[in-house]
């Protein structure tokens, strides 16, 4: 069964940084596109970075320059390093397979003094 695990969501204070990780079992991990995606209480959910099988990568605006994605292939997971963290940037963090509609438990991220 495809599953995806996300993990690394806490508190922190502004200007913190954070690392999430999603782990996915899945055993073509490498050839799929891949995505962290967010959700505040009372929006809708939004992408916030994107991931390629090549490599390749792509930021909402809110989140370039702070916000990296990755992915480690040979362990199936793909990692969100967040620095400069702000009060903005709470929300549920969701890992996701593109095209599948595939979604994780999500993990909660919380910026606060």
């Amino acid at each position: 069964q495809v599953r995806l695990v996300e993990s690394g969501g806490g508190l922190v204070q502004p200007g913190g940084s954070l690392r999430l990780s999603c782990a996915a079992s899945v055993s073509d991990f490498s050839s799929r596109h891949m995505g962290w995606y967010r959700q505040a209480p009372g929006k809708q959910r939004e992408l916030v970075a994107r991931i390629t099988s090549s490599g390749s990568t792509n930021y909402a605006d809110s989140v370039k320059g702070r916000f990296t994605i990755s992915r480690d292939n040979a362990k199936n997971t793909i990692y969100l390093q967040m620095n400069t963290l702000k009060p903005e940037d709470t929300a549920v963090y969701y890992c996701n397979i593109f095209l599948t509609g595939i979604w994780g438990q999500g993990t909660q991220v919380t910026v606060s003094s």
